[in-house]
């Protein structure tokens, strides 16, 4: 994967959302947050794979669908990524731009963590294992992400909005990303080290 001068992954789908915006003028882009979504919440791996996702970081979720999306509606959401669990990425919003995926949340004293992160949802839930193509397809993009841009850390949505957020969930195997995509431990400071 290359992420274009336009912040855009050359020759990954795009599912431009609105729900985005600026960054503060000069803010490095020095994060990366992972999380995890399905709409409606998965009960089982048979539960995955339509475009709710996608309809709802783009405001065209009909929320008449499934009793779920009734507390959804008026809500203004995005990322800038989306990883399918047969791996295939989506993105919504190019890098550069500030996606609204993290809400309130704080990386180590800096608030506002959607100013300088790029946030990838992966299709799941806090209860059931990632695929490994999801893996794959994530480590290719963060390294992709690392190479465009001064990423300093990797943390989880529960990480930057404890008490708040639990996602990627306890079912997420960091380690097995930071070894799949041979990353530096220094890159996950929420995580200890094996």
């Amino acid at each position: 994967m290359h992420i274009g001068a336009d912040g855009w992954v050359d020759g990954m789908r795009r599912h431009p959302s609105p729900n985005i915006d600026a960054r503060p003028e000069g803010m490095p882009i020095d994060l990366i947050v992972l999380h995890n979504i399905s709409l409606p919440p998965a009960q089982s791996a048979t539960d995955f794979g339509s475009d709710d996702v996608l309809n709802f970081f783009t405001n065209t979720l009909d929320c008449d669908a499934h009793p779920y999306f009734d507390q959804l509606r008026g809500v203004r959401v995005s990322a800038h990524f989306f990883v399918r669990r047969t791996g295939e990425c989506v993105q919504f919003a190019p890098c550069d731009a500030r996606a609204w995926h993290a809400g309130a949340s704080d990386f180590f004293g800096r608030t506002r963590c959607n100013d300088f992160s790029v946030g990838i949802e992966i299709e799941g839930t806090d209860d059931q294992p990632f695929t490994p193509e999801q893996y794959a397809a994530t480590a290719s993009l963060v390294r992709a992400i690392c190479a465009a841009y001064p990423i300093a850390a990797i943390a989880g949505h529960s990480d930057i909005a404890p008490g708040r957020k639990t996602d990627p969930g306890p079912c997420f195997d960091w380690a097995h990303l930071r070894k799949l995509g041979g990353f530096n431990a220094a890159l996950f400071p929420y995580q200890r080290a094996p």
